[in-house]
């Protein structure tokens, strides 16, 4: 199976920058790219690309644990940037160092189930929308929800997440999810 760890936004944020990222897709800058689906918006915490069955068995009570170690907290879905002339994405604001330490212990957990991790360092983003093979100019999009400030919201459950790539948009499904410790 090919995993990933993340945070969900709930439905209300998702519906409030889509009421904002909406209008984008119609600009002319906006018509060549991949948008990403509302139905896959999410956080990524880790990329854990493809884990067996041996591996998932060791890596869930790791995650079980590190979901009661760390308390939920909050966040809004805020600014936007670019990864270049690649990808388009919302920012995320508040408790952020929560979302960071999560981050970092739930990629440790995977590193000690055996299973390899992207290195890549921790940039909490939700990808809008991708340039595919062709080079787009993501900067007027980025700067249209420069200013966007969503509501804000508990992360409160790291989920276990499955992709399915292939032809088409990437879809993906929780395979396991773990309740954080409540806010104090």
């Amino acid at each position: 199976m090919r995993l990933f760890l993340a945070v969900l936004p709930p439905e209300s944020a998702v519906q409030e920058l889509d009421a904002a990222v909406r209008p984008l897709r119609m600009l002319p800058q906006g018509t060549g790219l991949r948008w990403t689906g509302l139905e896959s918006w999410h956080l990524t915490l880790a990329f854990l690309g493809h884990v067996d069955a041996e591996q998932l068995a060791a890596l869930e009570p790791r995650l079980a644990h590190i979901a009661h170690e760390h308390a939920a907290h909050r966040l809004r879905l805020a600014g936007a940037g670019r990864f270049g002339d690649r990808a388009l994405w919302v920012g995320v604001s508040g408790d952020t160092l929560a979302l960071r330490k999560l981050a970092e212990a739930a990629a440790d957990a995977a590193r000690r189930s055996g299973i390899g991790v992207d290195e890549r360092p921790f940039r909490a983003h939700l990808t809008l929308a991708r340039s595919g093979t062709a080079r787009a100019d993501l900067k007027a999009l980025a700067g249209a929800l420069a200013d966007f400030q969503g509501e804000e919201w508990t992360a409160g459950t790291l989920c276990l997440m499955r992709s399915y790539l292939g032809a088409g948009p990437a879809h993906y499904e929780v395979v396991g999810e773990w309740p954080l410790t409540p806010e104090s």
